[in-house]
């Protein structure tokens, strides 16, 4: 079975608020790469590199959608890995889909909002804002630091780096996937006591530090898998055709 893809894309458009989410520019959410226009299984990826790539190829995706695009250099010329990258999917009739902020705020399918209910956090209300749009959420939970740093293992698979410099029992959690560590400021003033993120630059140890904060780098890459995968399945049961997660792991 086969799907057009402008359908695919028309629903991506509107499910995803793709004109309405403010953005950085280089993001070029949507549909960045055209193809024939036929979908009959679709590939899902964190980041639009030419490994993923070709590991689509090699799955025989006719759409691939991504959380990191192709564009984050600015305008370049088409010339060394962007060439590869784009030669690549264009002479395997593949389609490149992303969604940057859209996927990571999306209520659904986004990466916040899956990792706050795999989390189980209590009365979500949004946090953090990046362009003036409101990326991720906030609420309450009840547990031990060390069990929360647990969970994030089991759920990502990954483990988790703990800044133990608030309470050792949390109770009010901050989640912005991704390299957010800029936001521990927000995390302080929207008196939470622990902020879970991806990354941060080494400064923000001494912003959990003095501000009494936990903070929990759980892997800029880990924590954008959940929303792409939740993404693709949810695609892919709509239309009902297969989809596939093709894992390119960085270890950041």
């Amino acid at each position: 079975m086969s799907v057009r893809l402008s359908d695919i894309v028309a629903y991506l458009d509107d499910y995803l608020r793709i004109t309405e989410v403010l953005d950085d520019p280089r993001a070029l959410n949507g549909l960045q790469v055209e193809s024939s226009g036929e979908v009959s299984k679709i590939t899902a990826a964190v980041d639009a590199c030419l490994a993923t790539i070709e590991s689509s190829i090699g799955a025989q995706g006719d759409l691939l959608l991504v959380h990191h695009g192709l564009f984050w250099r600015g305008l370049e010329p088409i010339t060394g890995r962007h060439w590869q990258r784009m030669s690549r999917l264009l002479a395997s009739d593949i389609a490149l889909y992303a969604a940057h902020l859209p996927l990571d705020c999306h209520p659904e399918v986004g990466n916040n909002a899956i990792l706050a209910r795999e989390l189980g956090l209590a009365d979500p209300e949004p946090f953090g804002e990046l362009h003036g749009t409101p990326i991720g959420l906030h609420g309450v939970l009840d547990l031990h630091r060390d069990q929360l740093v647990s969970f994030l293992r089991t759920v990502l698979g990954v483990e988790p780096r703990l800044i133990a410099t608030g309470p050792e029992r949390v109770s009010r959690v901050g989640i912005v996937s991704g390299a957010a560590g800029s936001m521990i400021r927000d995390a302080k003033d929207a008196g939470l006591d622990t902020f879970v993120t991806g990354e941060g630059a080494h400064h923000t140890y001494f912003d959990a530090e003095e501000w009494g904060l936990n903070v929990i780098y759980a892997g800029h890459y880990a924590t954008e898998t959940v929303g792409v995968k939740a993404l693709a399945e949810h695609v892919g049961k709509r239309f009902g055709i297969p989809w596939e997660f093709l894992e390119h792991p960085t270890g950041l």
